[in-house]
């Protein structure tokens, strides 16, 4: 019998790679920053800082090495992720310098460079040292009981602005629940990609949810409760909240069942009425949410929310204009959490919504990634790294404009903080080595003991 055409192996695909798209990006990414960098030292003093050309020289060097290591070690990887994540990392450390300016005795930026280069590196080690993202899967429990680990400690150490999440050892500090984020992904990714099928069509039907039985639900709600329990006993509510939407959306990707969606938001809402009416802590952001010019009022003056509601109002459509702003005022969190508040005052709503857009396509692309995959675990691992940062963008920027409580954490690369600019870089790494796997051209044949043949059902 002779084959016919149909029989016949598909020729390979040979997708476009693209490095020099991205390698023009990143030019245009650094060199947008560097112009902040300089916009800044005129505005302030009238002459360009004598820095400006270290600086993009050493932001320039970075992005060169790892976009040679995309280059080489992920070929077909998107070309958007990494310049995205080099000019968001740019214009942080624009505004943190910008800040510096007015607390001479308290320089952040040069601490931030030094973790941000701390983050490429790692960014590098990973897209070079990783060849596939499915060998992750096999330390599944391993990632989670780091990640338990790595939450626990903190609660021995002295609380800092109220939350017991750092620790502190002489000179240096690091907060080790931004690590605990991607172990936690890791997990979910395999233990949801393991068990989806008995998730999504056994146990009993409750309305329009199908509740899978215990045995398989019941270890990773197990790991989910004690991770949120350790983080409320923490005070780190900003975290617990994170951790919930990343579960929720997870199993909501897994099984298909929008019914998850439903209980999530209706368990979110109950947990954030009980926490904030019974939380001391809790309870006067929601009060501070409820009515942020109350202070004002009492003759106390503006609070932190205030604050940064006004440095909003005074950006306009357009901005002051980096260096001319006065979000300083805002206080002790103005390199951290509401660094926002500064691009909103100086670069006005135009920049704003041009950040956003950055975060949002940033986002966008993981998703994608995640979905051209045929293996179930790099599309779980991928859709839940990219909703870490969309989730960590909705709470923050929600909380320093007043639409939600204001909860403490980290603007990806844009805030003052090494542990999260070294985790967000690491997250990226992952999401380039997924988008490399995703865009190569595969020859057709399963890789023995990595993933198992895709059926009709998974296709």
């Amino acid at each position: 019998m002779t084959a016919t055409t149909a029989d016949a192996p598909p020729p390979d695909l040979r997708l476009p790679k693209r490095r020099g798209v991205e390698l023009l990006l990143l030019i245009g990414a650094v060199l947008i920053s560097v112009y902040g960098y300089a916009a800044v030292g005129l505005a302030k003093n009238g002459t360009v800082p004598p820095d400006v050309a270290a600086y993009g020289a050493g932001l320039g060097l970075l992005a060169l090495l790892a976009h040679l290591a995309v280059r080489f070690r992920a070929p077909y990887a998107d070309p958007l992720l990494l310049p995205i994540a080099v000019l968001l990392n740019g214009l942080g450390l624009v505004l943190i310098y910008r800040l510096d300016l007015e607390t001479p005795k308290d320089q952040a930026a040069p601490a931030q460079l030094v973790w941000s280069t701390l983050g490429v590196a790692l960014f590098i080690a990973v897209v070079v040292l990783l060849r596939d993202h499915r060998v992750l899967q096999r330390y599944a429990y391993l990632s989670v009981a780091t990640a338990l680990v790595l939450m626990i400690v903190p609660i021995f150490f002295p609380a800092v602005n109220g939350a017991k999440i750092w620790i502190r050892v002489g000179g240096f500090s690091f907060q080790p629940g931004e690590f605990a984020k991607i172990l936690l992904a890791v997990f979910f990714a395999a233990y949801l990609a393991a068990n989806r099928h008995a998730l999504a069509y056994t146990g009993r039907r409750i309305w329009k949810l199908q509740l899978p039985t215990g045995r398989v639900l019941g270890p990773i709600v197990a790991i989910w409760l004690l991770s949120v329990g350790v983080l409320v006993l923490e005070r780190d509510l900003g975290t617990s909240l994170l951790f919930f939407g990343l579960f929720v959306i997870m199993l909501y990707v897994a099984t298909g069942r929008t019914g998850w969606i439903a209980v999530g938001l209706l368990l979110a809402s109950v947990g954030a009425f009980v926490v904030g009416s019974f939380e001391p802590h809790v309870h006067s952001r929601v009060q501070d949410w409820l009515d942020p010019f109350a202070s004002i009022a009492a003759g106390q003056g503006p609070s932190q929310l205030a604050q940064s509601l006004f440095a909003f109002a005074a950006g306009g459509m357009l901005g002051a204009g980096l260096g001319l702003g006065h979000s300083i005022l805002i206080g002790f969190a103005a390199k951290s959490d509401f660094i926002l508040a500064t691009a909103g005052e100086e670069l006005g709503l135009a920049g704003l919504t041009a950040i956003f857009l950055l975060y949002a396509l940033l986002v966008a692309r993981g998703y994608r990634a995640g979905l051209a995959l045929r293996d179930p675990f790099g599309r779980l691992l991928s859709i839940g790294l990219a909703s870490i940062l969309a989730l960590q963008v909705f709470v923050i920027a929600g909380g320093v404009m007043g639409l939600i409580p204001l909860t403490g954490m980290a603007m990806p690369f844009l805030a003052q903080g090494g542990s999260s600019v070294v985790t967000n870089w690491i997250i990226v790494a992952l999401l380039i080595r997924v988008s490399d796997q995703a865009r190569r051209p595969q020859p057709g044949q399963v890789e023995t003991g990595i993933i198992a043949p895709i059926t009709e059902a998974e296709q």
